[in-house]
């Protein structure tokens, strides 16, 4: 018996093999259909799916749809003192921090908390200077694909970036596990401590949020009554108003705000931009 289906497992296979490269998919999307239908007969695992599918969408976003934006940044000064900053290290509970001179867009490296360790052990040292302990920062700009950026991390053996505009300003950072998110789903790690990071703005009137948003707490922050009987996170909320799974890119305007799906897999959205209109 068991035979017998192994044989029809493998038959299968090789029968959607054949329809896969019978007809080359016209485009992304009947590449996506395809895969979807490998997925229902069960050829095809449904988070691995998903995996492939974000993948496929790590490509066409950049380092400005998912950095951590300039407000949320926490850096310490090239000028503090050890028991100045290590009160924010400890508070934070990051593993990277950019450090600057005067002003935020004067990034003079990064400093891996990691690395202050020893000083743990030796205790106090009178001649501490944090410009000894800082690693060089790579610097991106905010059009920097996400796909390219993860090759970049990899080579380098770097887990963040600086982010900056078209002027050189900081705009955020970016991780690579923030990359990774896009791929694989959420990643906890100490980005994710507290329910802040549902919701980032981006400038004034453009804010990324994730899906997993609870409609209570959207509701709080953007000043809204949005249903939160019928639907427990934003994602099922803009799931419904779209009447369908949308695709990235698409959009649909709500109570004065416009969504627009910036990451989405097989079964879900994960990630969408909200605009205020004017």
């Amino acid at each position: 018996m068991s035979e017998g289906n192994g044989f029809h497992a493998r038959r299968s296979l090789r029968e959607w093999l054949f329809d896969l490269f019978a007809e080359e998919p016209a485009d992304r999307n009947a590449l996506m259909d395809v895969l979807r239908d490998a997925a229902a007969r069960q050829i095809m695992d449904a988070e691995a799916l998903n995996i492939i599918f974000g993948a496929l969408q790590v490509s066409d976003m950049r380092a400005r749809d998912i950095m951590v934006p300039r407000a949320q940044l926490v850096t310490l000064r090239v000028d503090q003192p050890l028991e100045e900053f290590l009160p924010v290290i400890i508070e934070s509970q990051h593993s990277r921090y950019p450090v600057i001179g005067d002003e935020l867009d004067d990034v003079r490296g990064i400093l891996h908390a990691k690395d202050l360790l020893p000083l743990v052990l030796r205790g106090p040292d009178p001649d501490f200077d944090i410009k000894d302990y800082i690693r060089s920062a790579t610097v991106i700009p905010e059009s920097k694909r996400l796909n390219i950026l993860l090759q970049d991390f990899r080579n380098a053996r770097n887990h963040m970036a600086i982010v900056v505009d078209e002027y050189g300003h900081v705009s955020g950072i970016v991780t690579i596990e923030d990359v990774l998110e896009q791929i694989v789903g959420d990643i906890e790690d100490e980005h994710d401590v507290d329910d802040e990071n549902f919701i980032k703005q981006m400038d004034a009137n453009t804010f990324t949020v994730k899906a997993a948003t609870p409609v209570d707490e959207f509701n709080e922050y953007f000043g809204l009554a949005l249903d939160e009987e019928a639907f427990d996170t934003v994602g099922g909320l803009v799931l419904k108003a779209f009447g369908h799974l949308p695709a990235r890119g698409e959009t649909i305007d709500m109570e004065g705000l416009r969504f627009r799906v910036m990451s989405a897999d097989s079964r879900r959205v994960r990630l969408l931009q909200v605009r205020r209109l004017a």
